[in-house]
């Protein structure tokens, strides 16, 4: 997420409420896109794609590693309720963000959960995301149970939705695709809205709708005053969800994943499924009034309306490519973050194409790390925008064995450059994961921290932090988890 952009946090912090994030953040890892950083003063969870282990782990507050005990959900639930009544005892409004991370791999769920679905007739992972989704429905009647406790009940809004479609092939109601796909089963999803006199228990909202537009609606239904933003792309639903649809209008909604794209409006969904050489392929068009399933291409029987679809796309894809969609450097030089740690899964390989570097997974995969790293001439670089000059103390989490003892690595940054010979071996243990299914993801080390030396960074912009391997005695450097910046008072 780019820093400029506002939340729904700051909005309401900027109106009184306590603001309070429990779960997975995937817009930023680092302030000011970290959490503290857009609107929510409280955040406990993580800030990746996924999470390596649920039992137990280790997870963050505020910057700060904490370790935890239990499943992560009912952890992240448990802080969430003692928030929410910490806030109530002292008579705040408050805005508490739950977003778990299930139904997700590593297919790790509690036993009692587990044991009811394992033997049924569906592949383990099917029944593993179900044991997951009865854990989220007993944390969300927590939740609710909470509020009731507490007597706000009637002054609550409850919102209940999730990101994408199922994360493999199983019922997905009939729709087509799951996640990663545009069609409806990747991005179609359940929303649920409970506002006691406001909204009516059993309404059905058939217009389409989409998460942009939760802002706008939250804003109206709190009646709070709102700040200046970029221009919103939603809509308030507030009409929709008092039964007012008359005036409502015809809309068009968009979605794009891996340079490919859809187009949706309630009555027709034009897919782009296919890229060739660079370019978008043939697009096909389904009748959702009549084929809810898209299983029936009609682009051939309606060109204009194919045509006017690939054209409103091609719009819309050039407004938000405006900015472009370069890597957004990380920040470094700001007080409330004087610690920053670069995770190796969020490093470019360089030079690109090489083949004496690389990750255990494919690059970015969330929690990943560098290995192989056999080459001189290969590198790891993170795009950087120093804030504030100032001393920083330069560290790495690495791990190697005796054939990489005497290795030299240098951290580079502005001009400044530090050094250091790796003395000592180290066999990073791994983590016991007591997953369901094997894993695809890297499984969670145990990293070793080492200091490489102080930068003097007497200058502000954008810069690459580089970590080079300047010679090593066998066959490969240490492999690298993270390189850490701290600025020194």
């Amino acid at each position: 997420m780019r820093a400029d952009e506002v939340t729904l946090a700051e909005i309401l912090r900027a109106n009184g409420y306590a603001t309070g994030a429990f779960g997975k953040w995937h817009n930023g890892a680092h302030y000011p896109q970290h959490p503290n950083g857009q609107g929510f003063e409280e955040f406990i969870g993580f800030c990746a794609g996924h999470w390596n282990n649920y039992f137990n782990t280790h997870l963050e507050r505020n910057g700060e590693p904490i370790q935890t005990r239990g499943f992560i959900i009912d952890v992240l639930t448990t802080y969430a309720i003692r928030w929410i009544e910490n806030q109530n005892s002292l008579g705040k409004a408050w805005f508490c963000y739950v977003p778990y991370n299930t139904p997700h791999t590593p297919w790790q769920v509690p036993d009692q959960y587990w044991q009811k679905y394992k033997d049924l007739d569906i592949t383990p992972e099917a029944a593993c995301a179900y044991a997951m989704v009865e854990n989220v429905d007993t944390n969300v009647g927590r939740l609710l149970e909470c509020i009731d406790s507490i007597g706000q009940r009637e002054n609550t809004i409850v919102i209940l939705l999730s990101d994408n479609g199922a994360n493999t092939f199983r019922y997905n109601a009939g729709m087509r695709g799951r996640k990663g796909s545009n069609h409806e089963g990747g991005s179609r999803v359940p929303l649920f809205i409970r506002y006691p006199g406001v909204t009516s228990p059993g309404t059905v909202v058939k217009p389409i709708a989409a998460h942009i537009d939760l802002l706008p609606t939250l804003v109206e239904l709190t009646n709070v005053r709102s700040i200046p933003t970029k221009p919103l792309d939603g809509r308030s639903l507030v009409p929709l969800l008092k039964g007012e649809t008359a005036s409502w209008g015809k809309r068009t909604l968009f979605t794009r994943w891996r340079n490919r794209g859809a187009v949706r409006t309630d009555k027709w969904r034009a897919v782009n499924a296919q890229k060739k050489a660079g370019k978008f392929g043939r697009w096909a068009l389904f009748d959702m009034e009549t084929d809810p399933g898209e299983t029936t291409d009609v682009a051939g029987k309606h060109p204009e309306i194919i045509t006017k679809m690939q054209k409103q796309y091609q719009e819309w894809l050039t407004d938000i490519e405006r900015e472009g969609f370069d890597p957004i450097p990380t920040e470094i030089g700001h007080a409330q973050s004087p610690r920053v740690s670069l995770s190796g899964h969020e490093a470019y390989l360089q030079p690109d194409k090489t083949k004496g570097i690389s990750y255990v997974g494919r690059q970015g995969w969330a929690n990943d790390y560098i290995t192989n790293w056999t080459s001189e001439d290969a590198y790891p670089s993170w795009p950087v925008r120093i804030i504030k000059p100032g001393r920083y103390r330069v560290s790495i989490d690495y791990a190697c064995g005796p054939e990489s003892v005497g290795s030299v690595l240098q951290a580079r940054l502005a001009d400044k450059k530090t050094s250091l010979t790796i003395e000592q071996p180290y066999l990073a243990p791994t983590v016991p994961s007591p997953d369901r299914i094997p894993r695809k993801e890297v499984y969670e080390k145990i990293w070793k921290r080492i200091e490489m030396g102080t930068i003097e960074i007497d200058k502000t912009g954008d810069f690459e932090l580089r970590l080079r391997g300047l010679s090593k005695n066998g066959k490969e450097f240490p492999e690298i988890k993270t390189v850490i910046l701290e600025k020194i008072q």
